[in-house]
């Protein structure tokens, strides 16, 4: 398919979403739910799952998203990232997000720039391989550090590992639990994804190599 993702700004929305998945969902849950609200102008055209019967899916089929199902990341990096990509572009996609997706992808040139991720901590601590989940949240208290929170950047081929484009940080408590953290984070996670996803519909973020701009709106 001769497609290319719509460059910023995307002057006829709402852009176009693709969702990349490997558990329960929470993060696809918050953009559907966002979208239906309108208060976030974006259409989720593509759900991409890694595993088969995780939560994903069945929020995905709850709110009638197309979705497909990545072959096994034990396969060739080739093989596994065409899996993502093809129905990515087939779906048209402008954006594609890493919501809570575990395996690593390579992402194809058409796509280079046009993939963020959400990390439920502020890298460039707590991140990289083996960091998700509740893994993080119990680094961050094991560490005793006093702030933590989330930062969405844009995705490359290592975990963790591209430019950022925002973070929001939570105090850790004295009494937390990997439960009241994990939710304190997860409530930043909901509004910093839609909000970077906002601003690069609009055109607002200035790649300059491993930094971001932010730039005025137009």
């Amino acid at each position: 398919m001769d497609f290319a993702p719509r460059t910023p700004p995307i002057t006829d929305p709402p852009i176009r979403l693709a969702v990349c998945v490997s558990g329960g969902g929470t993060t696809l849950q918050n953009l559907v739910d966002l979208i239906r609200a309108r208060r976030l102008r974006a259409e989720i055209v593509q759900v991409v799952a890694s595993r088969p019967r995780i939560g994903a899916i069945a929020r995905a089929e709850a709110a009638g998203l197309p979705l497909s199902l990545a072959s096994q990341p034990a396969h060739s990096s080739a093989e596994f990232s065409a899996s993502v990509f093809d129905p990515i572009r087939h779906s048209r996609a402008d954006l594609v997000i890493l919501g809570g997706f575990l395996a690593l992808v390579k992402i194809p040139r058409d796509y280079k720039g046009c993939v963020i991720n959400v990390h439920p901590a502020l890298i460039p601590a707590f991140c990289g391989k083996g960091f998700f989940g509740v893994k993080v949240h119990q680094a961050v208290l094991d560490a005793g550090v006093k702030v933590s929170g989330c930062t969405v950047h844009f995705a490359d081929d290592a975990y963790d590992n591209g430019p950022i484009i925002l973070q929001r940080t939570v105090p850790v408590l004295e009494d937390d639990t990997l439960e009241t953290l994990s939710a304190r984070v997860f409530h930043e996670e909901c509004k910093a994804l839609p909000e970077a996803i906002e601003l690069y519909a609009a055109g607002r973020l200035k790649l300059e190599g491993r930094r971001v701009s932010l730039l005025s709106p137009r």
